[in-house]
């Protein structure tokens, strides 16, 4: 019977650094917060130059696993951490410019990503995450507060209760989605007829959701956020498929 050979996967050099170093996270051989050896002693160890460390280092600090310090000193040089956030947050965006995903996509992930959220954040959310709440609901109530800034408040509000709610996760893609579709929900704010109008009505919501949250009232604070969301979002979706 003839031999059946298969394609060989050609990898550039800077994917088998990253193989190399995703293979010893995956061992727990490097963890959160350890540092990697430097350039000059790590290259010559993997067998690769300095340029294709370099490359594979940067794609690491990319998506969020590893800040690189320069200089000179203890705390020179690239380490391991945890920050899917920003990260996660990059690359749906960019996905969603490049239409990997569309309105519709992305307002039906917020709305389940959120009404799991705020339906957990009724049990579990802590004292400090409320008051810190209450603090931007108050800020966006402010009357000299403009667009640009009541949608930066806006969108760490929604991360903030996400975060409260007792899964990392959920925070983490939460944070993403809303960053994802930050722009276009600025632009709707901005065109709005009557912005006090739009604002005092947005936050009239947000102040409603954090007394649900505060009375435990995890359900109806749930049914509220949809609505909340499909209410701005909704509108943009609404325009994307208008002929």
């Amino acid at each position: 019977m003839p031999v059946e050979w298969q394609p060989v996967r050609q990898a550039r050099t800077h994917e088998l650094v990253l193989q190399s170093i995703e293979e010893r996270v995956f061992a727990g051989e490097l963890k959160a917060g350890d540092r990697l050896p430097p350039e000059r002693e790590l290259a010559p160890v993997l067998g690769v130059s300095r340029s294709a460390l370099r490359e594979a280092l940067r794609v690491l600090e990319t998506i969020g696993v590893l800040v690189a310090q320069p200089g000179r000193g203890p705390d020179s040089g690239a380490r391991i951490v945890r920050n899917p956030d920003d990260a996660l947050g990059r690359l749906l965006r960019l996905h969603f410019a490049l239409g990997s995903y569309g309105l519709h996509d992305v307002l039906e992930a917020r709305v389940v990503l959120e009404r799991s959220s705020w339906e957990a954040a009724a049990r579990h959310a802590r004292a400090e995450d409320l008051e810190a709440a209450g603090e931007l609901v108050r800020r966006m109530g402010e009357p000299d507060v403009d667009v640009a800034e009541f949608n930066d408040l806006d969108t760490r509000f929604h991360v903030l209760i996400a975060g409260s709610s007792g899964n990392a996760l959920t925070s983490t893609l939460t944070s993403a989605v809303r960053e994802s579709v930050r722009p276009l929900i600025l632009r709707a704010l901005e065109e709005a007829e009557d912005w006090p109008a739009t604002a005092g009505a947005l936050n009239a919501q947000h102040a409603q959701l954090l007394r649900l949250v505060r009375e435990g009232r995890g359900a109806e604070a749930a049914d509220l956020v949809e609505k909340h969301i499909r209410g701005l979002h909704g509108t943009l979706v609404d325009e994307n498929a208008a002929p």
